[in-house]
This record gives C-alpha cells, structure tokens and sequence, in this order.
C-alpha cells in the first residue's frame, strides 16, 4: 500500500500542535522563578531575650522571595496569653493589626522598631530554651518558628 505525502504530514503536524500546545500551558501562571506572582516566605535571625517579667519582645526576619507581597497578620503561641505586632516610633510603641511582607524584600522586627509582644507569659522561658511561635499570613500558610532564647542583654550586632 502506498501512503501519499499528504497522509504522511497528518502524524507530524500533530505532534508539533501537541508539543506547541503543551509548551502554552506550562507556562501559564509561572515565570522561571518558581513563584511567580506569590509570596514566598521564610523566617530567619529569631530570638527572645530572656524576660524579666510576664512580658517578652520577640524579634525576626520574615524574607519574601516572591513575586507578591503578602500581610503578617497575627502571631500565636501556647508560651503567652497573646502575642502582639508593635511598631516604635521615637520612644512610642504602638500596637498593629498587620504588617506588609513585600515582594522580593523583608519585614525586620528589631530592638527599636517593629517587635513582637508577648503578653501574660504562661512559663517564664530561659536562656538556652526555645519559645515556639506560629506566624499567620494573609495569603499564605502559617509559618511555625522555633524562637530561642538569649541573655536579656543580647545584641544581635555584638552577639552578646
């Protein structure tokens, strides 16, 4: 039996639509990045200085990698009767309800500026202990972070 040129070409124009159209819907909805157009968080840098009463600060970076911003929205932990976002401004603290993650950038809690409070401590935590907190997002999945505990006079630029 002979196929004519025509019937032979079918097959192959075929395949290169099927190829072109998965290559189409791979990408969609993603760069080369991996994250496209959502957060991407981790949490470093975390510590608490030991407190000396039934309050704590808590202080971290949440990094963003991705494409969007996201919102910190609360933060809980089994350590505390609540756990509350503050920002300093001069000698003010003021309480927050969220605070924005941006896209491809941090959001630094530090001595002096945005802090986490730690309200009617159910255990008073050591030096060497860990408190565990878990971070709550906007958009994305909670974030569970493992806080140790430092000297009350650490300094993260000198270490002590």
């Amino acid at each position: 039996m002979t196929v004519s040129p025509r019937h032979r070409a079918l097959p192959v124009l075929g395949t290169a639509l099927t190829g072109a159209l998965l290559l189409t819907l791979t990408g969609c909805g993603s760069d080369s990045g991996g994250s496209g157009d959502r957060p991407d968080l981790s949490v470093s840098s975390a510590y608490m200085p030991q407190p000396v009463s039934d309050m704590a600060a808590g202080f971290l970076t949440v990094t963003n990698k991705g494409g969007a911003q996201d919102r910190l929205t609360s933060v809980t932990s089994d350590t505390a009767g609540s756990v509350t976002l503050h920002g300093t401004t001069g000698q003010t603290m003021t309480e927050v309800t969220s605070l924005t993650v941006p896209a491809h950038g941090q959001l630094v809690f530090k001595s002096g500026g945005y802090h986490l409070m730690f309200e009617k401590l159910r255990q008073q935590p050591k030096q060497g202990g860990t408190v565990t907190l878990k971070l709550h997002f906007a958009t994305s999945g909670p974030l569970t972070v493992e806080m140790p505990v430092k000297p009350a006079t650490y300094n993260p630029a000198t270490g002590h």
